[in-house]
C-alpha cells in the first residue's frame, strides 16, 4: 500500500508514518518541515497551499491521512487567517489535487471534538439541552459551569455522540469544522470513503511544547520543568479526555485499512477518545507526581473560545473500527515526563 500522510513531520503523523513504515507500507510524508521525517518514507517538501506540491504528493497513492494542521486556540483573532490558510485552504488544494489525480481510495481525515463546541449536557427539569457560550460577567465571577438556558438551573454533563451538532465555538473550532464540510462534499463527487477521526486531547511523547499553540498537558510539564507551579485555569474542574498518541496513530491505521469503515461518497466521523474523563486539575497533579516540583495553583483565569466539559463516547470507533484505547493517562503521562527536554516542531500535527 502506498500512503500518503500530510504532516508527516508532526507530532501524531510522525507516529503514524512510523507505524505504516514498521508494517512495511510505501510511505509519501508531505510536509514544510523536512525535519524529524522517517528515512524510510519519501518525502515532497512543501507547502499544501502549494497546489504543484500537492500534486507531486498524492501521484501513485492508495490512500491519504491527512494529519497536517494548524492546532490550539491560538493567541488572538489576528491568527484567524493562518489557520483558515493552513487547515481550510490546505485541505481544498489537497482535495483538489486528488481529484485532478482520480483518486477514489480512503481519506482518513484528523478531525477534531473542538466541532462539538460545549459537550453535551441535561437539566434535570428540562432533559437534553445546548447551553449557550458562557459570558464574560459569569467567568469573571467565578461561575464557571454552564447554567440551563431555559431555567437558569445546574446542568450535568453526559458523552457527546458523533450525532451531535456542529457548534465551533473558537476560530480554530470553525476551521476543523469547515475540513469535515469540504471532504464531506469532495467525497460525494468523488466516490471516495472518508473516516473523520475527531481526536480528543492528544498527548504523549513528541508532544509540541513552549510555543503559543501548545495543549494543555504540555504547558504544564513546561512549567513544572522550569520549577514553577502548573496554573490551572478556571477552578480545574473542567471534565476533558485525553487520548495518547500511540492510540490515536492505531486508530489512524485501522480506518486506513478497514474496507468497510466508510462506503464510497460519504465521511463517517468517529471520535477517537479513552473514554475516560479526566479534570484538567487531576492533569495537573497527575504530571506533578511523575515529574516533581510544586502544586498546580488554581487561578480562577478563563479564556475565550474555552469550553466547560466536553467527554466524547468512544461507543461508535469500537463498534466500526473495532478501537479502544489501551494507554492509561498515568501511564501515557509518565511517558511524557521522562521525554528529554526539547521543543519538537508546533507547525504541523
Amino acid at each position: 500500500m502506498r500512503a500518503l500522510v500530510t504532516g508527516g513531520a508532526g507530532f501524531v503523523g510522525r507516529e503514524l508514518v512510523r507505524r505504516l513504515c514498521d508494517e512495511g507500507h510505501e510511505v509519501v510524508v508531505l510536509d514544510r518541515a523536512a525535519e524529524r521525517v522517517d528515512p524510510r518514507a519519501e518525502l515532497v517538501h512543501g507547502d499544501l497551499a502549494d497546489p504543484a506540491v500537492c500534486a507531486a504528493a498524492v501521484r501513485g497513492v492508495d490512500v491519504v491521512s491527512h494529519q497536517a494542521a494548524r492546532v490550539g486556540l491560538g493567541k488572538d483573532p489576528g491568527d484567524l487567517p493562518l489557520y483558515a490558510a493552513d487547515n481550510d485552504l490546505g485541505t481544498a488544494r489537497l482535495l483538489a489535487a486528488l481529484w485532478g489525480a482520480g483518486f477514489a481510495g480512503r481519506l482518513v481525515l484528523a478531525s477534531s471534538m473542538v466541532v462539538y463546541g460545549e459537550g453535551r449536557y441535561r437539566c434535570p427539569a428540562h432533559g437534553e439541552v445546548r447551553p449557550a457560550a458562557r459570558r464574560r460577567e459569569d467567568l469573571d465571577a467565578g461561575r464557571f459551569e454552564a447554567p440551563c438556558p431555559e431555567c437558569g438551573g445546574p446542568l450535568s454533563w453526559a458523552l457527546v455522540p458523533e450525532s451531535a451538532p456542529f457548534d465551533p465555538r473558537s476560530g480554530y473550532a470553525a476551521t476543523k469544522a469547515a475540513q469535515e464540510h469540504l471532504v464531506s462534499a469532495w467525497a460525494r463527487e468523488s466516490s471516495a470513503s472518508v473516516v473523520g477521526l475527531r481526536y480528543h486531547n492528544v498527548y504523549g511523547p513528541g508532544l509540541p511544547r513552549d510555543t503559543p499553540y501548545a495543549g494543555v498537558a504540555a504547558i504544564f510539564l513546561s512549567s513544572l520543568l522550569r520549577g514553577e507551579a502548573p496554573a490551572v485555569f478556571e477552578d480545574g474542574g473542567q471534565a476533558r479526555d485525553f487520548v495518547h498518541v500511540g492510540d490515536v496513530a492505531r486508530a489512524n491505521l485501522l480506518a486506513l485499512a478497514d474496507p468497510l469503515a466508510a462506503m464510497p461518497g460519504e465521511l463517517v466521523p468517529l471520535n477517537v477518545c479513552s473514554g475516560r474523563p479526566v479534570t484538567i486539575l487531576e492533569v495537573a497533579d497527575s504530571l506533578r507526581r511523575a515529574v516533581g516540583g510544586p502544586a498546580p495553583v488554581v487561578t480562577g483565569r478563563w479564556r475565550p473560545g474555552d469550553v466547560r466539559h466536553v467527554v466524547a463516547d468512544p461507543a461508535q470507533a469500537g463498534k466500526v473500527l473495532g478501537f479502544s484505547a489501551e494507554i492509561a493517562l498515568d501511564e501515557g503521562l509518565a511517558q511524557l515526563a521522562a521525554e528529554p527536554a526539547g521543543d519538537p516542531p508546533a507547525s504541523t500535527r
